[in-house]
C-alpha cells in the first residue's frame, strides 16, 4: 500500500503531532498504528516524511525521518471547467486532480444550466474545494491544485490572453489537440465548454486573444470527462507523465 498523505501547517521540528480533521481522520478512520509511514504536506511543495510513535484518541505523535521540497511541475495546466449540471462537477474536479491538472477554474458560461448564486455559489464552490483537497490527498500530491473563485467569460478572457498557451476544446475545431506545438514554461489554459458546449460569441472573443479551438478526438465526451481526457494528453506530451 502506498505511504498516507495528510494535511498539516506545521512541518518543523523532530516530532511532530496531527491533530485536528486530519489527526481524527488518521486515527479514528484510517486506524494507522504506531511503527507506520505517514507524509505530511501544507499542499505547496514541502513534504515530512514521519514515523506514528504514537497513536492517540483524535491525534498522531510523529517522528520526522525526512524533509525535502517538490517543485511545481511546469508547464502549469490551468482547465476552466463550464459549470455542468448536478454533480457532475466535483467529479470533473476529482479527475482533473488525480490526474495533476494545476488549477481548475470555476466558469459561468453562457450555456451553463447551472448558475451559482449567492449562497448557493458559496456552497458549490466549497465542495469543488473539499473534493479537490481529498482527491489530492488520495493520489499523493504534494502541491494540491487551486481551485479558484468562480470566473466570468471576461475573466476567462484575462486568462487566456496571459497563457503561454491558450486551447478551447471545440467539436468544430480542424487542429487536434494531440498535434498543437506545445510551450516548455509557462501556462497552458484549456477551456472546456459546459454540456451545450463553448457559445459563437465565447469563442469568437476567446480566438480574438489568440486561443486556439483544438479537437479532442472523434468522440464527444461529456464536460465532466473531457477535461481529464485534455489533460492526459497535454500530460503525456509535456513528459509530466
Amino acid at each position: 500500500m502506498t505511504v498516507p498523505v495528510f494535511l498539516s501547517d506545521v512541518l518543523d521540528g523532530p516530532e511532530l503531532v496531527l491533530g485536528g480533521a486530519e489527526g481524527r481522520h488518521a486515527a479514528a478512520v484510517r486506524r494507522l498504528r504506531a511503527g507506520e509511514r505517514v507524509d505530511l504536506t501544507d499542499g505547496a511543495g514541502a513534504v515530512a516524511e514521519c514515523v506514528v510513535r504514537e497513536v492517540l484518541k483524535d491525534a498522531l505523535r510523529l517522528d520526522v525521518t525526512s524533509r525535502y521540497e517538490m517543485a511545481a511541475p511546469q508547464p502549469r495546466l490551468v482547465v476552466v471547467q463550464g459549470l455542468p449540471k448536478g454533480d457532475r462537477g466535483e467529479l470533473a474536479v476529482e479527475m482533473m486532480t488525480e490526474a495533476g491538472v494545476d488549477v481548475i477554474v470555476p466558469w459561468a458560461a453562457s450555456r451553463s444550466i447551472t448558475q451559482w448564486k449567492g449562497e448557493r455559489a458559496a456552497k458549490a464552490l466549497g465542495r469543488w474545494r473539499s473534493t479537490a483537497r481529498e482527491a489530492g490527498k488520495q493520489a499523493r500530491r504534494f502541491h494540491l491544485p487551486e481551485v479558484t473563485e468562480p470566473a466570468s467569460t471576461a475573466r476567462v478572457e484575462q486568462l487566456l490572453a496571459g497563457a503561454a498557451l491558450g486551447l478551447v476544446l471545440h467539436e468544430e475545431a480542424a487542429e487536434p489537440l494531440s498535434g498543437v506545438e506545445l510551450p516548455a514554461g509557462g501556462d497552458i489554459v484549456v477551456v472546456v465548454g459546459p454540456e451545450g458546449g463553448v457559445g459563437d460569441e465565447e469563442l469568437g472573443r476567446f480566438r480574438a486573444v489568440k486561443a486556439v479551438p483544438v479537437l479532442l478526438g472523434p468522440t464527444v465526451l461529456r464536460t465532466s470527462t473531457a477535461g481529464v481526457a485534455a489533460a492526459a494528453v497535454l500530460l503525456a506530451r509535456t513528459g509530466r507523465w
